[in-house]
């Protein structure tokens, strides 16, 4: 199919040899697994199973809260231990609260609901509700709930599904392997995801450096007329969701559009999968690929780790890590973020487990801005980097979100090619936050004027009409003397 161009990004230095060819191994049970209620977004899960109650396999441990929610059903069966704050796997290290199960080595499970034998076959609002049910989330990296996605588009015509097998940051290789090893599964996922919204034709978009998943992909997908498989240039973040319709459609569009509305709906392939298998085994989203590599692991491997596993049990797995290891990622080394320690858990966003090393790590120190552009050539959003961190270095937010910083999304492109190794991504990250607590605090102070008004008016209104029973009362009483006398 024709692909259309997109602007600036960068071609790092991929890494991704070390677990490529390498196939998905299942990671064994552990004594512990970690729930956190908050693994997606949106609202936090809200528990229905008590202390001390026996779970099996992919029985439900926490029901939605809200719209914007996900479930979390049991990785294995066991026994819950406690449900209370834990240190979440995030580089604050502020604690969530999280389930704990321990597994009674058995792995039974629970009664699940009916499989389908036929999905396409399934009325789509079913296949909706199960995807709902099966607690799936986009599987890149945002883990925003698979089945809102589907509700919203199946509202408005969806000409297209996309799914994005562009896996474009360095050492990731899980979408890769999937891919491989379970195409049918994939593509299958793909076209059950059309038939749930209604879209006529399923694309998906895989990087050029990765032939061996091009090759599979193509022969499978020979099988079905409405499924295209395109093959992308290796240009880092194409995998962005916009970016990937933008390089398959030419349409671009901007951080205030959602993607439906230009009738395409984007998932990831290892989401795919995982409503396929929701649909055609009756399974809930109870484990994930994760890549575990890096310069400083012994045996780097991609895993399928089940969710809430320890980031500890998945590196023993891998071997341990070397005297190198200077520092724990969770998810890709561009967009990733570093782990408070080994001990939190694999969620359902948790897409990679990285063991850098010094030599993989910048540590140059930070220089003064040589206004080069570079920043400028590669931002995917057409952004202006350098403009953007002076201001906020003078904290005139005001004016730094005039430049449209809310659109950037953190790809890091830009602090990839700095020459003075500034912390951009940094800087906008801190401004976004900023901004968005500018306008909570600002809707918090409308909202508090909003309820004085209306606290005024109803004293006003009680006065009123206290004053008119007054005045009522008055007039009878001054009726009745007059009538007194006249008798």
């Amino acid at each position: 199919m024709k692909l259309f161009s997109v602007r600036g990004g960068i071609h790092p230095s991929y890494r991704k040899q070390a677990t490529t060819a390498k196939k998905i191994e299942p990671l064994p049970i552990v004594p512990f697994y970690f729930l956190p209620l908050r693994q997606h977004s949106g609202a936090p899960a809200e528990a229905v199973v008590n202390i001390g109650d026996h779970v099996g396999k992919g029985q439900l441990l926490a029901a939605p809260a809200g719209r914007i929610s996900a479930p979390i059903h049991a990785p294995t069966s066991g026994i819950i231990r406690a449900i209370q704050n834990m240190t979440a796997p995030h580089p604050s290290g502020l604690p969530g609260m999280t389930m704990v199960l321990e597994a009674d080595g058995k792995d039974s499970w629970a009664e699940l609901p009916e499989a389908y034998s036929d999905p396409f076959a399934v009325d789509p609002q079913l296949i909706r509700e199960r995807v709902a049910w099966a607690g799936v989330v986009g599987l890149g990296g945002a883990a925003f709930p698979a089945a809102v996605k589907l509700e919203q588009s199946s509202q408005k015509p969806i000409k297209m599904v996309v799914l994005n097998g562009a896996e474009c940051e360095p050492y990731l290789t899980g979408d890769d392997r999937v891919m491989q090893e379970y195409a049918d599964e994939v593509i299958s996922g793909g076209r059950l995801i059309a038939h749930a919204v209604g879209a006529p034709k399923v694309v998906i978009g895989i990087e050029r450096n990765k032939p061996e998943a091009i090759a599979i992909m193509k022969k499978t997908a020979e099988a079905y007329d409405n499924v295209e498989i395109a093959d992308l240039p290796a240009q880092y973040p194409v995998g962005s969701a916009r970016h990937l319709v933008q390089a398959l459609t030419g349409l671009e569009i901007s951080a205030r559009t959602r993607i439906a509305d230009v009738g395409v709906l984007v998932q990831n392939v290892g989401t795919a999968r995982a409503v396929w298998r929701s649909a055609r085994y009756g399974e809930p989203l109870i484990s994930r690929i994760v890549t575990v590599s890096g310069g400083g692991m012994n045996d780097p491997k991609t895993l399928d780790a089940p969710i809430g596993s320890p980031v500890k049990a998945l590196i023993d797995f891998c071997g341990g890590m070397n005297e190198k290891a200077e520092q724990i990622v969770t998810g890709g080394p561009l967009m990733g973020v570093g782990l408070p320690n080994i001990d939190v858990p694999v969620i359902k966003g948790t897409a990679g487990i990285l063991a850098l090393t010094s030599e993989e790590m910048d540590h140059r120190s930070t220089e003064a801005c040589l206004r080069c552009g570079r920043c400028v050539d590669v931002c995917p959003c057409g952004l202006s980097p350098v403009e953007m961190a002076s201001l906020i270095r003078r904290d005139k937010l005001e004016e730094v979100e005039k430049l449209q910083v809310m659109d950037c999304f953190s790809c890091g492109s830009c602090s990839y090619v700095c020459p003075s190794h500034l912390p951009l991504v940094q800087y906008f990250n801190y401004a976004k936050g900023e901004i968005w607590n500018r306008r909570d605090e600002e809707r918090k102070q409308n909202k508090i004027k909003a309820l004085a008004a209306a606290k005024e008016a109803r004293l006003a209104e009680v006065l009123r009409q206290r004053q008119l029973a007054a005045e009522r009362a008055k007039a009878a009483k001054a009726a009745a003397n007059k009538e007194e006398k006249a008798v």
